[in-house]
């Protein structure tokens, strides 16, 4: 009786052992730069430009789990996941229904920031590689103000608005062939 009870103890211990290293592995087998969040937009894009798949995550978990790409056409594909600060880009190639995922095609960009305070906007956002950064405000769709940044590096911009000037305003900030478009009262 001894000796079950000592083996059966002998067999826990292993078996915890395992599958304390099989969790382990599991999550740092699964790449973090493909994870995603509830509320993250997906989008996918043919070579022609053209977006087939476009929606919100409704669970988290890991990009290649929760997707299954096997289903396209024989092709090369961009995926974007928009995140709330950052747009992370990647391009898969589908060929014969087996998806690979290229690691050199990784591309961030990080969002604009903007803020509104009493009468102020308030304008940031992270270049890490040269750009040109618009910045275009609007009162009443009418161009107010507009200024180009040529940076590699952080642009923190301030705006200070006429507190007399009551109504629409829009703030359009053109970087990365994008547009980021906020809308606020005053």
């Amino acid at each position: 009786m001894r000796h079950l009870f000592k083996n059966i103890l002998v067999l826990a211990v292993m078996f915890g052992t395992f599958t304390s290293y099989a969790t382990k592995d599991l999550k740092t087998s699964s790449s973090s730069n493909f994870k995603i969040t509830k509320g993250d937009l997906i989008s996918v894009t043919d070579n022609s430009g053209k977006t087939i798949y476009s929606g919100r995550t409704n669970f988290n978990g890991n990009l290649k789990s929760l997707y299954d790409f096997t289903n396209l056409k024989n092709g090369f594909y961009i995926i974007e996941i928009e995140k709330d600060f950052e747009i992370i880009s990647k391009t898969i190639e589908v060929k014969n229904r087996v998806v690979t995922y290229l690691n050199n095609s990784s591309k961030t960009i990080f969002k604009p920031i903007i803020k509104f305070e009493k009468a102020k906007v308030i304008v940031s956002k992270l270049a890490l590689q040269v750009e040109n950064i618009k910045i275009e405000i609007y009162y009443k769709d009418e161009l107010i103000h507009l200024e180009t940044v040529n940076t590699n590096s952080i642009v923190n911009r301030a705006y200070k608005l006429d507190e007399t000037v009551k109504g629409d305003y829009r703030v359009i900030i053109r970087a990365n062939d994008r547009a980021y478009v906020e809308n606020f009262k005053l």
